[in-house]
């Protein structure tokens, strides 16, 4: 791995909350480099940990110790703080916005060598392995349907879930929320963040079976999993 120290002055201390949290992003910026200037620019407010070029470069922008700004107004299993327990990527890629486009091999197998190396320095399970759109379905898409979530899952990063039995329509919103997804966020946007992550095929916010039957997957993949260290 290429790795740049390019430090950013947009960084405060976590105030003693663990890490227990990896979340990814898309820049959403027309190229690397004007990402790397926002996320550096004292007057955006905003940073990472480490932005990822689509070569694979490593750009380290705050250290792992200290609090990033990347996750805004967000909430996952009852906490809102998210920028105070997560380490922050940003995947270069201009986005929805601009030209949303899959994300290439050098960036996916640098991001899978860092990812595993943050995994092993701190206790982060791996149902807490999550897209911006995760935990602020109300406001983000990123890092998007065309990210590869199960690549990583194989790698050992996030989970990926299986089909179950259908829990039924009615079962929905209170099973997304039981996963850690915003109970107050519109119901449909939390079903579009769950489909972006862990059924990308489909993305329209709509409840039908195969999504019924992932949700329920990935609820039991969770039960299974929590007494994991991680």
């Amino acid at each position: 791995m290429k790795q740049v120290e390019r430090p950013s002055p947009n960084c405060d201390s976590r105030g003693g909350v663990p890490i227990d949290m990896l979340l990814l992003h898309y820049t959403g910026m027309h190229d690397g480099e004007a990402a790397l200037a926002r996320l550096c620019d004292p007057t955006a407010k905003v940073s990472a940990h480490y932005m990822l070029d689509e070569d694979g470069t490593i750009y380290a922008l705050v250290p792992e110790q200290t609090r990033a700004w990347h996750a805004g107004v967000s909430f996952w299993a009852g906490a809102r703080d998210i920028n105070a327990r997560s380490i922050g990527i940003e995947l270069v890629n201009p986005g929805h916005e601009f030209d949303y486009r899959h994300f290439p091999d050098p960036q996916i197998a640098a991001l899978i060598s860092l990812a595993q190396a943050i995994l092993a320095r701190h206790a982060i399970p791996a149902w807490r392995v999550l897209g911006h759109s995760d935990v602020a379905p109300m406001r983000k898409t990123d890092p998007g349907e065309l990210f590869p979530w199960e690549r990583l899952a194989r790698a050992g990063i996030g989970l990926w879930p299986g089909m179950a039995a259908d829990p039924g329509e009615g079962a929905v919103a209170a099973l997304l929320a039981y996963f850690g997804y915003d109970p107050d966020a519109l119901p449909n946007k939390n079903i579009i963040a769950f489909q972006r992550h862990f059924r990308p095929s489909r993305a329209d916010g709509m409840a039908d079976a195969e999504t019924r039957r992932l949700l329920a997957g990935l609820v039991a993949l969770y039960d299974a999993r929590k007494g994991d260290a991680r």
